[in-house]
């Protein structure tokens, strides 16, 4: 008969599970897209499926382990596991709610489904069913009561009181004693809402006719099938003591720091006895007291002093309810109760658990989350909230999320080439006195992004380079360097094309790819090309490539490597040209001037000129510095008539290079005498016969006569021009060149405009 009995409400326990099962799947399909609410019976096993997350958010296959997905949790315990790949959401243990959530009612488990990329948050709520698994039990097995005889029937007598972990209908409901003419039991409930049961006497007490009882009290709770707990009732009617202690107050409430120290006060109790002698004498005891509180607090018997033993924590327990019994000699008794009210102190500094962080960070990216942590306080009140801080200076803030969850981001683009790493403490303070706090360093670098182009040393490099220089001469360098790093920050160098397409820069420079150096590749003349501009680019080998240019100018040293070129006298190889001085010449008559140019530069082409031989030595003179041939005194009959000149022309390089011109002078008395051939002519002449040197003397004479009035014209314009030129040197500026030195251009411009002509 038991077995079937046992059977059968096995049978409807399973059928109770099977409904509440239902209830679970319905409250997780019904859940809103933000906040879900899921029930589980306790004691379920390990495994059990609670819901489906990725079709509650309404994912595809796979999607949560994309966007890894976590289920966070308060505290570091962890009560469910995701498979990322079905969203199916198990149970990891199971769950007793009396351990989670003692008399708090509904339990409730709050958890967070977190999704990266976009950050989400789903807050959930994991109702934990409570199942009648807790019997009621009694502090005490066995509880004694004297009764005085003359006990007024309607004497409500307090009881011990049971206990029943579980909570709703499950509780404890309801007590009930042995059936008898004398007692029944009333039950009664306290402001916390236990109950407790109270003995009314119902019948005179006839000590003679009954001088004890023995009761059953059996706690009852409301689950089904029920569950009972039971203590006995020992009663001992006691002769007349007519006076009880009774205590100043019926119910004492004090409040106690909860870092109170040991053997502190609480409070101190207080009865008296109207009676005297034995009857008189009160004691105090606690009244069915559970363990906890006799572990918590200690009541001295004499004094009524209650001292507290045991440290206290808020967080565990903020409330005692003590029942005090003070007795006197006779066994009468009163009681009283004090209420215990811990205060909260802030003795719990913050807590801060990181749930993830993104390092390394690219420079240059928007508003980017760096790390996700929640922060949480065991303390209650002012002391329980938290605010959380970084340092102002960094770039970077913080946001509050949902459930004390926080999220840290980045507050402008970072720039890796300022800051390649960041220490970033959170300092996450309540708000209690004093101030506690917690801090957590994260270090975040900055990876680098390609934003920096080469820069170039200079803008412009300008090389020089002497001229007849050996082929893949190394004639200089450019630099250039990139802020990034690795290969964003490789620097290869190359050559644009020239602005000038007719420059062969391709023949004449080459540049090193890696480290810059510049080479002419070929031996340079300054004659043909004194100075070439081209451009370089450096670029880095990030993706994209970044470059810049500069301009590098090259100038070409001259050498001295052209000797001086007379353009007057010309030096032709036809025959010499002989110029014609009056005897009747002053000193300083200008003769001729011989006319020289330099294809060098500088000093290389300043030129000097000197006599280098003469026939009559000190007759003539020749200026170092314009090359000018003039009589250096008067003439007289005793002077050879013909005259040959040698004159030097000298550069001033290192090492000088020169040149020389022969002139030939014919000394005349005037421009109409005959001209007159030289020696070596007039003794061919001789050797004719005489016919021939008489053709030869009426042409002479005929020409002289037309080159006598072509002398008087030239002469008229020489000495204008000399005047002219006179003024010019009298009045004119020295000059920064050596006084014996001319410069010549290239070109073979002369410095001063001469007119001379040629008599060949």
């Amino acid at each position: 008969m038991a077995e079937s009995t046992m059977e059968a409400r096995g049978e409807r326990f399973l059928r109770q599970r099977q409904v509440l099962f239902l209830f679970v799947f319905l409250g997780g399909s019904l859940a809103g897209s933000e906040s879900r609410r899921y029930s589980v019976v306790e004691e379920t096993e390990r495994g059990f499926l609670i819901a489906n997350i990725a079709n509650d958010l309404g994912l595809g296959e796979g999607e949560l382990a994309v966007r890894g997905a976590q289920v966070v949790s308060k505290g570091n315990k962890q009560h469910f596991q995701l498979n990322h790949q079905t969203g199916d959401l198990h149970l990891r243990e199971k769950l007793d709610r009396e351990e989670l959530c003692g008399p708090t009612e509904p339990c409730i488990l709050h958890f967070q489904i977190l999704l990266q990329n976009p950050l989400q948050f789903i807050t959930n709520e994991l109702h934990v069913i409570d199942v009648n698994d807790h019997s009621p039990v009694f502090f005490e097995n066995e509880m004694q009561l004297k009764l005085l005889e003359n006990t007024p029937p309607g004497t409500m007598i307090p009881l011990g009181n049971a206990e029943d972990l579980d909570v709703g209908r499950n509780s404890l409901q309801n007590y009930t004693i042995t059936p008898n003419s004398h007692f029944h039991v009333l039950t009664r409930s306290r402001r916390d809402g236990r109950k407790y049961p109270q003995l009314v006497l119902d019948k005179s007490l006839d000590r003679e006719e009954q001088p004890e009882f023995i009761l059953t009290l059996t706690a009852l709770d409301g689950g089904s099938p029920h569950r009972s707990g039971i203590a006995k009732i020992h009663i001992l009617v006691l002769d007349i003591n007519d006076n009880a202690p009774e205590f100043t107050q019926t119910l004492y409430e004090v409040q106690i720091l909860e870092n109170s120290p040991l053997n502190s006060v609480v409070v101190t109790v207080s009865a008296t006895d109207l009676d005297t002698g034995n009857f008189g004498t009160v004691s105090y005891a606690f009244f069915h007291a559970s363990e906890e509180i006799r572990k918590t607090f200690q009541l001295n018997p004499i004094t009524g002093d209650i001292q507290l033993v045991k440290y206290l924590n808020f967080e565990e327990m903020n409330t005692y309810e003590l029942d005090i019994e003070a007795k006197d000699g006779g066994g009468l008794s009163g009681k009283t109760t004090v209420i215990v009210q811990v205060v909260d102190v802030n003795d719990n500094p913050p807590e801060l658990t990181l749930s993830s962080i993104t390092s390394p960070i690219p420079e240059n990216s928007p508003e980017t989350v760096v790390a996700v942590f929640s922060v949480s306080d065991l303390d209650s009140g002012e002391n329980g909230r938290i605010m959380c801080s970084i340092e102002d200076s960094l770039p970077f803030i913080l946001k509050p999320s949902v459930e004390n969850f926080y999220t840290l981001l980045t507050n402008t683009p970072l720039d890796r080439e300022t800051k390649s790493e960041y220490n970033i403490t959170i300092t996450v303070t309540d708000l209690g006195t004093p101030r506690l706090k917690t801090q957590h360093n994260i270090t975040v670098t900055v990876s680098d992004v390609n934003d920096n182009a080469p820069a170039f040393s200079q803008t412009t490099y300008t090389l020089r380079v002497r001229e007849n220089n050996s082929p893949a001469l190394h004639i200089g360098s450019v630099s250039a360097t990139d802020r990034d790093s690795g290969a964003n920050a490789q620097v290869t160098y190359s050559l644009l094309p020239p602005a000038d397409p007719q420059l062969p820069l391709a023949s004449l420079v080459s540049i090193n790819a890696d480290n810059g150096q510049l080479f002419a590749l070929r031996s340079l003349d300054y004659e043909a090309l004194q100075a070439f501009e081209f451009g370089v680019r450096a670029a880095d080998r990030g993706s994209p490539a970044l470059s810049s240019q500069a301009r590098v100018r090259v100038l070409v040293l001259d050498d001295n490597d052209n000797a001086p070129f007379v353009l007057y006298p010309p030096q032709n190889g036809s025959a010499p040209c002989t110029e014609l001085v009056p005897r009747a010449a002053e000193a300083g008559y200008l003769v001729t001037k011989v006319v020289a140019v330099d294809g060098d530069s500088g000093q290389n082409a300043w030129l000097s000129y000197q006599l280098l031989k003469a026939t009559e030595p000190g007759l003539f003179g020749v200026w170092a510095h314009n090359g000018e041939v003039r009589t250096a005194r008067l003439l007289s009959e005793r002077d050879a008539v013909k005259h040959r000149l040698v004159v030097l022309v000298k550069d001033n390089g290192e090492p000088p290079r020169s040149a020389s011109v022969t002139l030939h002078v014919l000394l005349v008395d005037g421009f109409s005498q005959p001209y007159l051939p030289l020696p070596e002519v007039a003794a061919a002449e001789a050797r004719a016969d005489p016919l021939t040197v008489y053709l030869v003397v009426a042409l002479a004479s005929v020409s002289s006569l037309f080159l006598f009035s072509v002398l008087v014209f030239v002469a008229v314009r020489l000495c204008r021009r000399s005047r002219a030129a006179s003024a010019g040197r009298c009045s004119g500026p020295e000059g920064h060149f050596p006084g014996h030195l001319v410069d010549v251009s290239g070109a073979g411009t002369l410095s001063q405009s001469y007119q001379y002509e040629e008599k060949c």
